[in-house]
């Protein structure tokens, strides 16, 4: 199908207004739970590693929204191989803030992190951090192994691991009343199962669309 100038000139402007308004909604997403977190009053006289610890759990789950627009080509400009290849970098991010999140709490108070690892802290919000984790430690594992497993089974394991990664990250935030402002962390949380839901429920339309651009 052919378009005349004025139909590809009317075409290209709404990309552009499209990418312009998925850019402004994604960084209004990332930007604005951070702002709310560093100027919570719960940081006043925090320790450095305690409130980098924090900021490091903040920071994931604002990459977690980032992993699934990637890897479903859902980001204006970053669609097929390039987007593929940003997702694994923020995937080894994710894994070092991570690290940092948890290395940080144990600085702060080891016991409180034993605890949480054998599954007996007393805080409900616990157990979903933990679950999380080692689900993106796990996905990290199969990333290196990808070229040595099936392709099918390796994109179904990879999916479940996200769906847990997701959903225990989600839950262990939303349980937690700390330096996260409600609203912010709410809205954030939303838009990552919502990208999560939309990659993991239409697979094969990110595989034809990764064709396309790829």
């Amino acid at each position: 199908m052919s378009f005349s100038l004025p139909e590809r000139g009317m075409a290209t402007a709404t990309y552009r207004l499209r990418a312009l308004l998925t850019w402004t909604v994604l960084a209004a997403a990332i930007l604005l739970p951070l702002a709310a977190a560093a100027a919570s009053p719960l940081l006043q006289w925090r320790q450095p590693v305690y409130i980098a610890a924090g900021f490091a759990g903040v920071i994931a789950m604002t990459l977690l929204l980032l992993q699934p627009l990637l890897a479903g080509g859902m980001m204006p400009g970053l669609a097929g191989l390039r987007g593929r290849r940003i997702h694994r970098w923020t995937g080894g991010l994710l894994v070092a803030v991570v690290v940092v999140h948890v290395a940080g709490l144990w600085i702060t108070s080891p016991p409180d992190v034993i605890d949480a690892l054998v599954f007996r802290s007393p805080t409900p919000f616990s157990p979903w951090g933990v679950i999380a984790m080692w689900a993106v430690f796990a996905a990290a594992l199969l990333a290196v192994l990808r070229r040595r497993l099936p392709p099918r089974i390796w994109r179904r394991a990879h999916m479940a691991l996200a769906a847990v990664i997701v959903s225990g990250s989600v839950v262990h935030a939303l349980l937690i009343e700390g330096t996260m402002e409600t609203w912010t962390k709410a809205g954030l949380c939303a838009l990552v199962v919502a990208a999560t839901v939309k990659v993991l429920a239409y697979p094969r339309s990110r595989t034809r669309r990764r064709r396309q651009t790829g």
